[in-house]
């Protein structure tokens, strides 16, 4: 981790897929204060989101629940990017590449991945000391991994830990096993 050790406030949480899970989640991130915009390509699932926003009846609380269209209106002002698409590396790639693209610096990447390697996602992006994987099931009460590539700035790791124990989390951070297999910026020797 590098030497950065103030955590960024997380205020504004952009979460990218409105399934089953990214509804969810979006949910108690709202319930726990936080200004949540929900993006998902498919109408249906932000219209379930927001019946099942407002059968939750949190319009009381403090935080808020917004809906996008577009990965780009959703992670405007976000603070803090959580993707819900497929555990497969061309959905991870595609949509860590497209948050990296359209956030701006400030915001934090993460993404549950319970079989990829943030340290390869987090070397295809332009902000890896920005980046976060978290394992381990997101119901309330459970146990997460934060992992993060080595380059992680000690302040971001802090900021994430402090937002999943807020939401109800037990976690444990720990950096990446993973060796780098992919490589955007960096050159490699021969073959």
């Amino acid at each position: 981790m590098s030497p950065e050790s103030s955590a960024p406030a997380i205020r504004t949480v952009a979460v990218i897929g409105a399934g089953t899970a990214g509804r969810s989640f979006a949910i108690a991130c709202a319930a726990a204060g936080y200004t949540v915009v929900l993006e998902d390509v498919m109408p249906a699932n932000l219209r379930h989101a927001e019946a099942e926003y407002a059968d939750a009846s949190l319009r009381g609380r403090s935080g808020s629940l917004e809906l996008a269209s577009t990965v780009e209106d959703a992670v405007r002002e976000a603070d803090l990017a959580v993707d819900f698409v497929p555990d497969e590396l061309e959905s991870k790639l595609e949509i860590f590449s497209m948050i990296d693209r359209m956030a701006p610096p400030k915001t934090i990447l993460c993404t549950p991945s319970e079989a990829l390697s943030i340290t390869d996602l987090a070397s295809c992006v332009y902000r890896p000391e920005r980046s976060v994987a978290v394992r381990g099931g997101l119901a309330a009460g459970s146990t997460v991994r934060v992992l993060y590539p080595a380059q992680a700035e000690a302040g971001v790791v802090q900021a994430v830990e402090d937002f999943l124990r807020r939401l109800g989390f037990e976690v444990r951070a720990e950096v990446d096993p993973d060796e780098p297999a992919l490589m955007k910026n960096q050159v490699r020797g021969p073959i």
